[in-house]
């Protein structure tokens, strides 16, 4: 049986996707466990993971945590193994809505309460210059939206957002008065 990371075009994949993890905030090791997941046809226990990559097993156990908190890898069991295995999301959409979530509650979610707070405090004081306060005011109304469109466009069915993302600025033409440029 061919290993994965034989196949060139698999080995590729797996630098890059760890590449671009790391471009998005997500070590590189993290990312090429995933990526190779994500390819493998089954299961794979920590040490197969280890001897593919060539990551040390600490590496491995905390990418695969790290993984599953993003609920993209599952641990699984293989019959006759006492050892647990890991499978990734195979479901593009399914992954890409797990992500979001999860980087949502990490990333965007903190920051609407820490703008909310100093939007209180600055309320309660009459030295803030005006532009600091409009600044912090439009960045939490912003990010607020942001955070409430976000929620409601995940409640649409999946054949919706798929039409939605294919109509892509086309979209601007079913808005009363708007044009698309």
């Amino acid at each position: 049986m061919t290993k994965l990371t034989d196949i060139p075009e698999a080995s590729a994949f797996i630098l890059h996707w760890g590449e671009m993890g790391s471009q998005w905030g997500v070590n590189r090791s993290v990312s090429q466990v995933h990526a190779l997941l994500y390819l493998s046809e089954h299961p794979l226990h920590a040490e197969e993971i280890c001897e593919a990559l060539g990551l040390a097993r600490s590496n491995v156990s905390n990418g695969l945590k790290e993984l599953q908190g993003y609920g993209i890898v599952k641990r699984t069991h293989v019959m006759g193994d006492r050892r647990d295995h890991f499978v990734a999301e195979a479901d593009l959409w399914d992954m890409l809505m797990k992500i979001t979530v999860e980087r949502k509650k990490r990333e965007i979610d903190p920051t609407i309460l820490v703008l909310s707070d100093l939007t209180a405090q600055m309320d309660a004081r009459g030295d803030v210059p005006a532009h600091v306060r409009e600044r912090i005011g439009r960045m939490h109304d912003f990010i607020g939206n942001l955070s409430i469109w976000y929620d409601d466009v995940r409640k649409l069915p999946r054949p919706t957002l798929v039409t939605l993302m294919k109509l892509g600025g086309k979209i601007a033409r079913f808005i009363p008065g708007k044009s698309a440029k």
